[in-house]
């Protein structure tokens, strides 16, 4: 029986944990995001997104046990992906207009909760039809999340510094495929592929829970921004109360617009997009040119990255003979320059701006895009993982760093009453490629290789070192003829939306300014 000296002991000990934790870790946080309330929502809204990412590289990473489980191959694990991500195409617009609807915060909860029960089924399907029947419900939380995610940002914290928050967001994807690849990876070896799958069910649950209780709505519009300092997040019925009741468009946007004495386009202000129908709505967010370009910038870009995430375990395990547990290290490893290219390039955007330059975020995603193939090039042609290492992790770096300077460009040219649905004709674009990227890396780099059977992983395990070699030369020419696109995602935000950006972002600030009067 433990004496009442040792219970002290150990309370102490936590104590002084406790202590070390918040004194190294929490304050630091909370200093990058601007207090406790902004720490709290960039959080939650990034653990969204990374719980959407590990279920995707889970699969990826339990791969092998699931294909000797179920008796099926490479083929059928591949659909395992592509079945989710077709459903989140499919279902982004209808949910993204319901999120221009209803509370955006309820209905992540509820979809978490959803996803969260599906993933029970699939850890507990005995058949592959019935896993690949729960992975099609599966697609419903990247359907409700980006346009979520994207439309909340945009309510929580000033344009001015939108590129630095999305950034931090975004790199919740990037740390939840490290923790599919390594977490849920070493839980299926441990115990089974099942066991991975309902792992990821309860921290949906848990987080499901997190938000219903402890997230409040914000008013549309930008009217509950959090300050910097804050302690608690505003709710939508407190708008106003801590100098945040400004337009969505105010800032340091709304000052470089009327110094250069840009005009709207008066062609896109026929319509109120408070209570347009979901039909007018996505003609208006076509109509909108930088948005357009943004579109197929980010559609083009997410294409790469979708291919490159599914293959590169196998490209680098054949291109440098490496283990599985090493190239899965290095994997992870170099998604840390993803990681470092959001934080920075977000951050970079958001100063072009408060120094003038209105067009400082497109040129920021357009110069990461051309740095990531420019990058590539040398790193896939190199034969030593020394050489070729620091050219990696620069390319991941530039691709990943594109994606917070376009989402808060994205914000940057629409009015806040259609983000959700603009959010999702983006997202409609971005799944359908997302959803075509891995069957087509896969069959063109078998083409290159010369067989099919030596593009999947197992055939490479049968064949042996030259079948894994011969596999990687192809996904080697694969991914090198595949950055064409890449580069002309980089090219179009240089060349078109420097000549649009300007007058698309008057246009929403006039749209808001007349949805605010209507």
């Amino acid at each position: 029986m433990d004496s009442p000296h040792t219970d002290a002991h150990a309370a102490a000990r936590m104590g002084w944990w406790r202590r070390r934790l918040r004194r190294n870790v929490e304050r630091p946080l909370e200093e990058l995001a601007g207090g406790p309330a902004r720490l709290k929502v960039i959080a939650l809204l990034a653990c969204v997104l990374a719980l959407d990412a590990a279920d995707k590289a889970t699969v990826g990473a339990v791969a092998a046990q699931i294909e000797a489980g179920l008796h099926v191959g490479n083929l059928q694990i591949g659909w395992l992906v592509t079945a989710s991500t077709a459903v989140a195409a499919l279902m982004t617009l209808p949910f993204g207009a319901l999120v221009d609807r209803v509370p955006r915060v309820r209905l992540l909860a509820v979809a978490l909760a959803v996803w969260s029960m599906t993933m029970l089924v699939s850890g507990a399907a005995a058949s592959y039809p019935m896993l690949l029947l729960s992975r099609l419900a599966l697609g419903v939380i990247a359907a409700v999340a980006s346009p979520a995610v994207t439309s909340l940002t945009g309510d929580f914290f000033r344009p001015g510094e939108r590129g630095r928050i999305f950034g931090y967001v975004l790199a919740g994807e990037l740390v939840g495929v490290a923790l599919g690849f390594l977490v849920c990876g070493n839980v299926a070896a441990w115990l089974s592929w099942r066991a991975s799958f309902w792992v990821l069910a309860a921290f949906g649950i848990a987080l499901a829970l997190v938000l219903w209780r402890s997230l409040p709505e914000p008013a549309r519009g930008g009217q509950s921004r959090i300050p910097v300092g804050a302690r608690r997040v505003p709710s939508g019925d407190e708008r106003g109360r801590d100098g945040t009741d400004a337009p969505a468009g105010s800032g340091a946007l709304r000052q470089v617009i009327r110094w250069r004495g840009v005009r709207p386009r008066h062609a896109l202000m026929s319509m109120n997009p408070a209570s347009t129908s979901l039909w007018h709505a996505v003609r208006y967010v076509l109509a909108v040119p930088t948005y357009r370009t943004l579109v197929a910038a980010s559609a083009l870009g997410y294409f790469y990255f979708t291919g490159l995430r599914t293959f590169a375990i196998v490209y680098l395990r054949g291109r440098f003979d490496l283990g599985q547990t090493a190239a899965s290290s290095l994997a992870v490893l170099l998604g840390l320059g993803a990681i470092v290219g959001v934080l920075l390039a977000g951050r970079l955007g958001d100063r072009l701006i408060d120094r003038g330059r209105l067009t400082g975020r497109v040129l920021v995603a357009a110069t990461a895009y051309l740095t990531a193939a420019a990058a590539f090039l040398p790193a896939l042609w190199l034969g030593s993982l020394w050489l070729a290492g620091p050219f990696f992790f620069l390319a991941a770096a530039g691709l990943g760093g594109a994606n917070p300077a376009v989402d808060a460009a994205r914000l940057d040219v629409m009015p806040s009453a259609l983000w959700g649905r603009a959010e999702g004709v983006r997202a409609t674009f971005r799944f359908t490629l997302e959803a075509v990227a891995p069957p087509l890396f896969g069959y063109v780099s078998a083409r290159f290789a010369g067989d099919i059977g030596t593009a999947g992983a197992s055939a490479v395990a049968a064949r042996g070192r030259l079948a894994a070699h011969a596999g990687a030369a192809g996904l080697g020419d694969t991914f090198l003829a595949m950055l064409a696109p890449l580069a002309l995602a980089g090219v179009l935000l240089l060349v078109r939306s420097r000549r649009t950006y300007a007058r698309d972002v008057a246009s929403a600030l006039a749209a808001e300014r007349r949805t605010r009067r209507g």
